[in-house]
């Protein structure tokens, strides 16, 4: 969906990486690495706040020490394994954690979504962490929008490339607009806000809050269609199941016509 093009300086992957401004709501990620996880120590382990709980801020550090320090350094200034995270703000750390493309063993072109690894807990901790380096967009606050104006938003911008139904497609060099309806209206407006992997960034500038909250109100509307096209669900068994279920019901009403007519023709 290219329209104009520029290079990223304050990205949560790797650095150097040209984007395509104008292109959709490409949720698929592309980070350089962090290092493979380590299972959380106990929440006791970190120093205790005056309130008894474990702090927030030392939790974050550590958890931070554990599973990212080893690629973007210590201080999120980055290293020959992973590019810096100071300025990429909290709402590319929170996408990254949120849908599970980080952490990561090692460096891949495309993480794609999964499981988070950490618990919400654990990933507000690590999003305040990396707050901490400062700078970057902070984490949007979603609400409901038009859906009529969200609709030629999204025709307009993110169509051509994760189609008109947001079931994603093919990019080029092995990327891929990934399918948008996994995705939550947070998710979907720190992508905006964020441009992951080959996603263009859509600063306030270009897209205001209110059209991100369009945007995002039409993006689950799409997840609607996706789970229910019509007709019955069959506890959403897919199309096949439908169909088999319609051949039989038709092939019933066939057979309790002939019976009836020829009972009728026998009388």
């Amino acid at each position: 969906m290219g329209v104009r093009t520029y290079r990223s300086t304050r990205r949560w992957w790797h650095p150097g990486r040209t984007v395509v401004l104008g292109a959709a709501l490409a949720l698929a990620a592309g980070p350089a690495a962090l290092a493979a996880p380590v299972a959380p120590t106990p929440s006791g382990s970190a120093a205790p706040a005056p309130n008894g709980t474990a702090s927030t801020g030392a939790r974050g550090e550590e958890l931070f020490r554990q599973n990212c320090a080893s690629c973007h350094g210590q201080q999120g200034q980055g290293s020959q394994r992973g590019p810096s995270l100071v300025g990429v703000g909290p709402a590319s750390a929170d996408f990254q954690l949120s849908t599970g493309r980080m952490p990561i063993a090692g460096e891949i072109p495309q993480p794609r979504r999964g499981e988070p690894v950490f618990s919400a807990e654990e990933i507000a901790a690590l999003v305040d962490h990396v707050a901490s380096f400062g700078g970057g967009p902070q984490i949007p606050r979603v609400q409901p929008g038009s859906l009529t104006a969200g609709r030629a938003l999204y025709a307009a911008n993110c169509a051509p490339c994760h189609g008109a139904a947001g079931t994603g497609a093919p990019l080029t060099n092995g990327w891929i607009a990934p399918p948008l309806y996994d995705a939550t209206p947070v998710q979907v407006a720190e992508a905006i806000r964020v441009g992951p992997g080959l996603m263009p960034v859509f600063p306030s500038q270009v897209l205001t809050d209110e059209q991100v909250n369009d945007l995002t109100t039409y993006v689950r509307r799409l997840r609607a269609e996706h789970l229910d096209r019509g007709g019955n669900p069959l506890g959403r068994l897919g199309p096949l199941a439908e169909g088999l279920v319609a051949w039989i019901v038709a092939l019933g009403l066939l057979v309790a016509a002939a019976r009836w007519l020829g009972q009728r023709a026998g009388e």
